[in-house]
């Protein structure tokens, strides 16, 4: 049997993010790290790869370079840089690059308007797209899916879907920078939130988009990290002044949608903070349907471990056990593969499989847009302290150059007001 050559992957960006994709790709065939843009980073990644069976891959000090020795160039660097990212892959595909895809780690852009940028660039190259939203492609969540379809068939869709994400805060300090970042936790894991709760409520072979947003109400909080206390932590650590620009640290809301078919409304109800002092962090979803019900809990692991004082004192590396833990002793759970248990290594191999095949992936740029014109218009939800009617045409015209107040450094406005 004839195998295919592999898709040749090169990575802008070698930080938290690349780094766990990167393992995902050990669990994924048919593709190698081929190039990787020369930053903070990229030598631990290229040993990583070489190491793992990844591929040999070179680093460049332009993005026009990699694009010339790679099938695919994948977005993984801070979310302020990617729009310019993009326009110089688009560039260098005018110029003669023989690119055929990108990917784009969430969100696509810091508002509407930078991901539709994103979008629209990507059409004008001929380009394939993925938007990497790792929740939709979690095994728990599509395996609950597809056991409950001959449910849903007999009793009606799901009417109510709930989805969070928490955990004690980001790794590094443009995350925390309202600027830089596009805002606070809402644009930070709201996008995950707001994806998986519309995905979970489309019904059975409809196409993603099927269900049409009806209105949005949000709330958008600073509970602890605007506390003088915290904000030293922030200053200390990171150099970000939450006493003059905070973000939001707390977000929770509701979108309703509309089944165009049969009218019936339905709604999803989106949680996240940045203060969830627990194991680590977690992904919580459930749907409630007539007679039928899912649950979802990346915190459950059929693996325990217990670290006494003493044992803790002399190692001290929480992620070890899992993402985002704040905790070296005590009680600890542990999930055997991080990677694939939150998506990661289907969006890959999702990824991987259509762009050889010469189609955009399961998720596509103009998924993205869709997901940021949610979140934005939750932002602006909040900020205005309504429900926005989405249906409203003035609304959605607004939402295309709108940019929050916390997205502008202006944060104290609206969180110590």
């Amino acid at each position: 049997m004839n195998r295919k050559k592999p898709l040749r992957i090169g990575y802008v960006g070698s930080g938290f993010i690349a780094q766990f994709l990167t393992v995902a790709m050990t669990q994924v065939r048919d593709v190698e790290l081929t190039a990787i843009y020369d930053r903070g980073g990229a030598e631990k990644l290229a040993e990583y790869a070489k190491k793992n069976g990844l591929g040999e891959p070179v680093l460049y000090s332009t993005v026009k370079e990699m694009c010339n020795h790679c099938d695919a160039i994948a977005i993984y660097s801070p979310n302020y840089t990617r729009l310019a990212v993009m326009e110089e892959i688009a560039d260098a595909v005018k110029e003669g690059a023989p690119l055929k895809g990108v990917i784009c780690e969430k969100p696509l852009g810091r508002t509407l308007a930078e991901a539709q940028r994103m979008a629209d660039l990507a059409k004008e190259a001929n380009l394939l797209t993925a938007y990497f939203e790792n929740q939709l492609h979690m095994n728990v969540i599509n395996n609950a899916l597809h056991q409950l379809r001959p449910q849903q068939r007999a009793m009606g869709p799901f009417t109510l879907a709930r989805s969070t994400e928490e955990h004690a805060g980001p790794h590094n300090s443009w995350f925390w920078d309202p600027v830089r970042q596009g805002g606070g936790v809402l644009s930070d894991m709201g996008c995950h939130s707001i994806a998986v709760g519309r995905y979970i409520l489309t019904p059975e072979d409809k196409d993603l988009l099927f269900l049409e947003p009806v209105s949005v109400q949000c709330d958008t909080s600073l509970l602890k990290w605007g506390q003088p206390k915290y904000q030293k932590v922030l200053m200390d650590t990171y150099g970000v002044d939450y006493s003059k620009a905070p973000a939001e640290d707390f977000a929770t809301g509701i979108i309703t949608y509309k089944n165009p078919e049969t009218g019936q409304l339905v709604k999803s109800q989106f949680t996240d903070s940045w203060m969830y002092d627990k194991q680590g962090m977690r992904l919580s979803m459930d749907a409630l349907g007539p007679g039928y019900a899912m649950e979802v809990n990346t915190l459950i692991s059929p693996v325990e471990i217990f670290v006494g004082d003493e044992a803790a004192s002399s190692v001290a590396d929480a992620e070890k056990a899992l993402e985002k833990s704040t905790a070296t002793r005590g009680l600890l759970a542990v999930q055997a593969n991080e990677a694939d248990l939150y998506g990661y290594t289907t969006e890959t191999r999702d990824m991987v499989n259509s762009f050889l095949n010469g189609k955009d992936a399961f998720l596509n740029f103009d998924y993205g847009v869709q997901v940021t014109y949610l979140v934005q218009a939750a932002y602006m939800a909040a900020e205005k302290g309504v429900t926005l009617d989405l249906t409203d045409q003035k609304v959605q015209e607004e939402l295309k150059s709108y940019r929050s107040l916390i997205a502008q450094g202006k944060g104290a406005e609206v969180l110590y007001s």
